[in-house]
């Protein structure tokens, strides 16, 4: 485990940082309940041992304005244990109170307090198992089912935060609306399993080319999405004005180099999409403004024939 020790003491805290460490623990001294605090926002921790009288900000405060900085979820909780040298019923009392989950002697013996850290240890292991199960469920929560992209309650979510990131920065913000052209017409004549088959090989081709543009360091955060229906975005927050249109291209032309095959799509023949890409100063309207351009482009390139791109 690795153990935050809060003791003002640093003899005291120096003999109980050689026995936990002798358990195989790792242990950081925060020497007042401010370091403490500080320590607990910059490094993640298994268990806290609190000592309780310490100048200036006693245990309980400490343990207290620790709960305060906790998330809301039950992983996030971290076990406090008080060890002080008064274990009087007041004092075990005002701990639980204060967010405490155990009390213990300073002069515990090897024994108990091994026992203490093996116990401490079982739940360590239990809260990691816990937050990466709940990870891997909010990611399903977040990822369509069909295309395995976000949907779009996860992207409204990222759109939102990235673009008022993009506002405090003052740094243009890029979107393209992506839409599989004739895509009725494919499901009427494959059927629907073909049409999905079709939308994971689209949506997959669209997502290896975010992602090389993300690797190349030209479109760094920007992510796919499914939209609705046949239809996708493509989020890029924060690049030079242009790069959009670059990504549009690509886009365009690696699924046309798929080669599905599509007999009712006019003259191609094959899969093709259409997109429409715009790029905006956050100073310059708001979020919806860009989706609407974005939008509008995207109609105009199937006015215009399909299978290509129209940027602003």
């Amino acid at each position: 485990m690795k153990i935050l020790l809060v003791d003002d003491s640093r003899a005291i805290a120096m003999v109980m940082c050689a026995r936990l460490e002798s358990f195989g623990h790792e242990v950081r001294h925060a020497l007042d309940g401010q370091s403490a605090i500080d320590l607990f926002r910059a490094e993640a921790f298994d268990l806290i041992l609190m000592d309780i009288e310490m100048p200036g900000m006693n245990g309980f405060e400490a343990t207290t304005r620790i709960r305060a900085q906790e998330g809301h979820e039950p992983w996030a909780w971290t076990p406090i244990i008080f060890v002080t040298a008064t274990d009087t019923d007041s004092n075990l009392v005002t701990a639980i109170e204060a967010g405490g989950d155990d009390f213990i002697s300073k002069t515990v013996s090897e024994a108990v307090l091994q026992a203490k850290m093996k116990a401490m240890s079982r739940i360590a292991g239990l809260r990691t198992r816990l937050s990466l199960a709940n990870a891997k469920l909010q990611d399903q929560a977040n990822r369509d089912g069909l295309t395995g992209l976000l949907n779009r309650r996860a992207m409204d979510l990222q759109v939102d935060t990235l673009w008022e990131l993009a506002t405090r920065a003052g740094r243009p913000f890029s979107l393209l609306m992506v839409d599989v052209d004739n895509f009725k017409k494919y499901n009427d004549h494959y059927g629907h399993l073909a049409g999905d088959e079709c939308l994971r090989a689209v949506a997959g081709c669209i997502d290896r080319c975010v992602q090389q543009a993300h690797d190349d360091r030209t479109a760094l955060g920007a992510f796919a999405a499914r939209y609705g229906g046949e239809e996708f975005a493509v989020v890029i927050p924060e690049v030079a004005p242009g790069v959009h249109a670059g990504l549009a291209a690509s886009l365009v032309e690696a699924v046309h180099a798929l080669r599905l095959p599509h007999e009712k799509n006019g003259d191609f023949g094959v899969v093709t999409i259409s997109a429409g890409g715009a790029c905006l100063a956050p100073a310059g309207g708001e979020i919806k403004t860009l989706f609407r351009q974005a939008d509008e482009l995207l109609y105009q390139a199937k006015g215009a024939g399909r299978n290509r791109a129209e940027v602003c």
